[in-house]
Parts: C-alpha cells; structure tokens; sequence
C-alpha cells in the first residue's frame, strides 16, 4: 500500500473510533472518505459489514448491541421493541435471533438482509408512548422504555410466549426501580389495563 493510501485507511480507523466503531457509508462519504477505501479495508479484513451499507471496525470490541445499531442506520424509523428492548434491558435470558422492531402504520417496512428484522405495526399512540433514545456506538438508538416493553409484552404474548413474558416482570421485580404507575400507564395506551393488575399482584 502506497503511502497515501496507509494514510487514507489511518485517517479513517480514527473516524470509525471516534464514531464508536460504526459507521455508515454516505456518513463516511461525508466526511470526505472515498468509498473504495472502505471496501478495501474490508476485504483487508479490517471492517467487519453489520449491514448493507453499514461497517464495523474489527478492532472495536464488539457489543451485544451491533445488530440494533445495524437496524437503526437502515430503518431510522424503527424502534427497538419486545424481546429486543427486554434483552437491551436485561430483562430476559433470551438472545434474541432477530431484531424487534415497531413500526407506525402506513410506514414502509424496508427488507434488511442482515441482521434478521422482525417487524409490528403500532398505532401511531402506542409508537409514540414510551420512547427513550440511547446513544450507542456512535449511534441514537430508539428504544421503548422498561414499563412500556412490559406492557408491549404483554399486549403482544400470544407471539412472544407468556414464560417470557412472566420471565421480564420477575425480573423487572429483580433488577429495577417498580414504577407501577407508570406501568399502568403504558398498560393502558397498550390496551392491556384489564389483563395487567393481576399478574402485578401476584408477581411483584
């Protein structure tokens, strides 16, 4: 390699590291780096692809949060819901093998080839509800809160399985702060305010 381009490649390790270790193609493009430059560190081994479009640096430590990362740069409008958000939460012992995604309806849902996307349909006021965002590996990350995953979970336990779902609230008991009004909440926006007080008493 000539000695322009060993300093095009350490100009852009220092961009990737100070984006987190991820970082998508049209923002490298902005920053002035030439696309062939990525697809050469790739095939030197020295990025890893997440997904289309979107590369990690391989030196990077890699995070049980790379998948989400990958989601949020191609679907900006996804937000990260249910066995993912649990997961993210620490709020199960499940490693989720696709990413849970909620979308509002009438909104496109863009084909991911990798990492796996498994999509729901909200209505605009349970998309809206409970929202907070993470800044991960260089990346704003939408993801529901704890009491709204809780309540989304319950809402949605016939896809996800009612163990998981009785799994989180014993370890949301375990491991948060109880804000069961807030819970209730959510419950409600979510439609579930009937079907959630009882396994609050007998869980928590």
């Amino acid at each position: 390699m000539s000695e322009k381009g060993h300093m095009a490649v350490e100009r852009v390790i220092t961009l990737f590291r100070e984006q987190g270790g991820v970082m998508r193609t049209r923002d490298a493009m902005r920053r002035g780096v030439n696309p062939r430059t990525l697809y050469a560190m790739r095939d030197a081994g020295l990025l890893n692809t997440l997904t289309r479009g979107v590369y990690h640096l391989r030196d990077e430590p890699l995070r049980g949060s790379d998948d989400l990362v990958a989601v949020a740069h191609r679907v900006p409008k996804a937000r990260i819901c249910l066995i993912s958000a649990l997961a993210f939460h620490d709020l199960t012992t499940q490693i989720p093998h696709v990413v849970f995604c909620a979308l509002p309806r009438n909104v496109n849902r863009p084909k991911v080839d990798q990492p796996p996307v498994r999509y729901f349909i909200y209505s605009l006021e349970c998309y809206e509800d409970g929202v907070e965002y993470h800044e991960v590996s260089g990346t704003r990350l939408a993801v529901y809160s704890v009491e709204k995953t809780l309540a989304d979970c319950f809402k949605y336990r016939n896809q996800i399985g009612m163990d998981t779902v009785l799994e989180a609230l014993r370890l949301y008991r375990e491991r948060k702060p109880l804000k069961i009004k807030t819970l209730l909440e959510h419950a409600r926006i979510c439609r579930v305010h009937n079907i959630l007080p009882p396994y609050i008493e007998a869980t928590l």
